[in-house]
């Protein structure tokens, strides 16, 4: 994977764009101080080369109903590539899988899960970390309170 160059302009598009994705093309050019042709040029150049991979809203999962973070060590029984990847595209179909690491050294994967509360844990957590899915070991964390969520990528200069 290249890196993309990126200007003062983009890292000010990319940047605006990371805390409100929602701005039109006029405001985001205004903010930028760009013209809205240019910003609407470099937007689309930075979604192209894959530097934007989506635009989302980002919501309070606690007004929603899932209000339990669990951060889970995963250990399979099996380290082959192919035991590694079947468990990642098992999770990747999941939604209450917020986000899936492999990891090194330690356990083999660190997933962040959202659900409604306990209960929906244990369910979950019958149907991912069981033998069929090649599950050695199972260490999990509940976040009591969070103190700092920021889903920005720093920009460096």
């Amino acid at each position: 994977m290249n890196l993309i160059e990126l200007d003062e302009a983009d890292r000010r598009l990319l940047d605006l764009l990371q805390q409100d994705c929602a701005l039109s093309n006029q405001e985001l050019a205004q903010r930028a101080h760009l013209t809205p042709p240019t910003c609407l040029r470099r937007v689309r150049r930075l979604v192209e080369a894959g530097v934007i991979e989506r635009r989302i809203a980002v919501l309070n999962a606690e007004l929603v109903g899932a209000g339990l973070t669990a951060i889970v060590e995963i250990t399979l029984s099996e380290q082959a590539a192919e035991r590694m990847a079947a468990f990642e595209a098992v999770v990747a179909e999941v939604s209450q899988v917020q986000q899936c690491y492999r990891v090194s050294p330690g356990p083999d994967f660190v997933l962040v899960l959202l659900v409604a509360d306990m209960p929906a844990y244990y369910a979950l957590a019958h149907r991912l970390f069981t033998a069929a899915n090649q599950v050695r070991n199972v260490r999990a964390f509940f976040s009591v309170h969070r103190s700092k969520f920021a889903p920005r990528v720093p920009l460096a200069d």
